[in-house]
């Protein structure tokens, strides 16, 4: 991965499959509207992809599920349970509707409104981390880019190296709290992380 100021869409423009993994260690950026900066580590995602029965492009496109069906480089939020939102990040070509969740960071800090938690388990799930980072749905069709609300860096290259020499290892599994393709091994984590929702 080429070390540039934030992930470029084409980057994204790949298999969910493919981005997934990648994504480990790259992190997520989020400016709020008073210009303060939030920054978590990826340490846990899962692919959602063309002609998956868990994926909510499935059936037919739908005014919620639209972003996924374009360009890579977008973000995809929706609510569950009418409380918790998720954030993904759209990826493949143009027309194809797949996406990646983000499912768990590694936060620098404990923002003000998470108190009285330990720092690996703030942003430790897909709905603590977007409370955390304040993600709701006017953040859905957004480019990840500066300047917006939301964007990707890449792998710093101590990452990259630690991974190299395999001081970081990644594990590869199955997706969580489905009832549809539950059985495809398309969830990542950090190995050894204590930021990942769950193990195994």
């Amino acid at each position: 991965m080429s070390i540039t100021p934030f992930i470029q869409p084409d980057w994204l423009s790949r298999s969910s499959l493919l981005v997934a993994p990648d994504l480990l260690g790259c992190t997520i950026v989020r400016q709020l509207p008073d210009d303060s900066i939030i920054r978590g580590l990826i340490v846990e995602t899962e692919a959602y992809t063309e002609g998956d029965p868990a994926c909510h492009a499935y059936r037919r496109q739908t005014p919620r599920n639209k972003v996924m069906f374009g360009p890579a480089g977008m973000s995809y939020v929706y609510l569950i349970y009418g409380m918790y939102h998720c954030l993904n990040v759209v990826t493949d070509l143009d027309g194809i509707p797949s996406a990646v969740l983000i499912r768990a960071l590694q936060l620098e800090t404990i923002p003000p409104w998470c108190p009285h938690q330990k720092l690996s388990r703030v942003a430790a799930g897909p709905g603590k981390l977007c409370r955390a980072l304040k993600i709701d749905l006017t953040l859905t069709a957004k480019p990840l880019q500066p300047k917006e609300s939301l964007w990707l860096e890449p792998r710093s290259q101590d990452y990259q190296e630690q991974i190299d020499r395999h001081s970081i290892s990644f594990i590869q599994t199955t997706r969580i709290g489905l009832t549809q393709g539950a059985d495809l091994p398309w969830r990542w984590y950090v190995k050894d992380c204590a930021a990942v929702s769950r193990k195994g």
